[in-house]
């Protein structure tokens, strides 16, 4: 009765401090991590606010690295806690099953000794058996009262398994973040040989081709209706050559976005998972939904949607499409059928020409940098 006395015990401590015999140690190393992290992130957030010059940014890369591996740092801190607070659960649990087990078997024979019959056969007296009656009634609601302490404890020991097992995904995104965090700052450098009049000539580029798509998506583009077009119908090719090549391009591809209502949506959530040639330093996407691509096989994807390496030079903004190319086939088709416009707006050194496709389904499909 004392063993079962003292598990509970144990276990209940563990319920209610999340914590037995893990080392205080280990709790304030987490309290330290907690702290530092929250200095990175005012540093991060401090360094974000100033001019961009190409020194700051190298620096918001060196204090978001610092930053990242404090996270990881931290997610290995709570998975050691966890960990230890999960094995004792384990011990513990293991010992109290076994020991409700034996009680259960005793329990029961007192049961069918104490019945009615037998107790009353058994006793010198109508009191003797009334007490008796009531001493077992007693230890029937403790096994009882035991028995859902067990289940609870289970409930917890299930629930703080499943955590850890969403810590250490954590941990390996964290890790794969920080790798892409310090592959952006080694490209930035590369491509800039650190040089600001080049970086600053990055972000004008990128800053302008931003402001383009926007000013495209808000209506302001000039546009002519062309005609109804099809599912996986021709519609234009990827501009490689002339005036209007560098016009807010680093180069020849296409730039496929998305728009429903005004507001960008991620291609990748829309167009259909495929083989892709994932040629940037950032995690790759894929695509989840049905529609066809604006390009044919092999497609390499120069960049992806949302917060990217290279979106980063735009202050913090978010690359809105998706960048891709094909060497081998420049031919753009229709993700959708609708009505076709051929438009043009003044970016930095020519004109940004694109394509609009008008979907029957309500969504407006863009692709940029095109040859009609």
């Amino acid at each position: 009765m004392k063993k079962i006395l003292f598990l509970v015990l144990g276990i209940a401590l563990i319920l209610l401090l999340g914590k037995s015999v893990v080392s205080a140690q280990e709790e304030d190393k987490l309290r330290e991590l907690n702290q530092k992290i929250a200095e990175y992130e005012q540093q991060v957030k401090n360094l974000q606010s100033q001019a961009n010059t190409l020194s700051n940014q190298i620096a918001q890369f060196d204090a978001q690295i610092n930053l990242t591996q404090l996270k990881i740092d931290q997610t290995q801190q709570q998975i050691v806690l966890l960990g230890g607070r999960i094995g004792e659960l384990e011990g513990s649990l293991e010992s109290l099953s076994e020991a409700f087990q034996t009680r259960a078997v005793e329990t029961y024979k007192m049961a069918r000794v104490g019945s009615s019959v037998v107790t009353l056969i058994a006793s010198q007296n109508l009191s003797q058996a009334v007490s008796r009656y009531n001493y077992l009634r007693r230890i029937q609601e403790s096994d009882r009262d035991l028995m859902i302490r067990l289940q609870s404890a289970q409930n917890v020991y299930k629930n703080q398994k499943e955590e850890l097992e969403k810590l250490q995904e954590q941990l390996k995104s964290q890790r794969l973040q920080l790798d892409g965090q310090k592959k952006a700052k080694a490209n930035l450098l590369a491509i800039t040989k650190n040089d600001e009049k080049k970086y600053q000539e990055l972000l004008a580029n990128a800053r302008a081709e931003l402001a383009a798509i926007s000013a495209i998506i808000a209506g302001r583009g000039k546009e002519t209706e062309i005609r109804k077009v099809s599912d996986g119908e021709r519609i234009a090719s990827i501009l490689t050559s002339g005036p209007n090549l560098r016009a807010c391009s680093t180069g020849a591809h296409l730039h496929f976005e998305v728009v429903k209502d005004g507001v960008p949506q991620n291609p990748f959530g829309l167009l259909s998972s495929k083989s892709l040639i994932w040629d940037n330093i950032d995690a790759p996407q894929n695509g989840l939904g049905s529609w066809r691509w604006p390009l044919n096989d092999p497609i390499r994807i120069t960049q992806g949607f949302g917060k990217t390496s290279y979106s980063s030079i735009y202050a913090g903004g978010q690359h809105t499409g998706v960048d891709m190319t094909n060497e081998s086939n420049r031919e753009i088709i229709a993700v959708k059928p609708g009505i076709l416009y051929r438009g043009g707006i003044g970016c930095r050194d020519g004109t940004l020409q694109y394509v609009r496709v008008k979907q029957d389904d309500g969504y407006n499909s863009y692709y940029l940098h095109v040859n009609y």
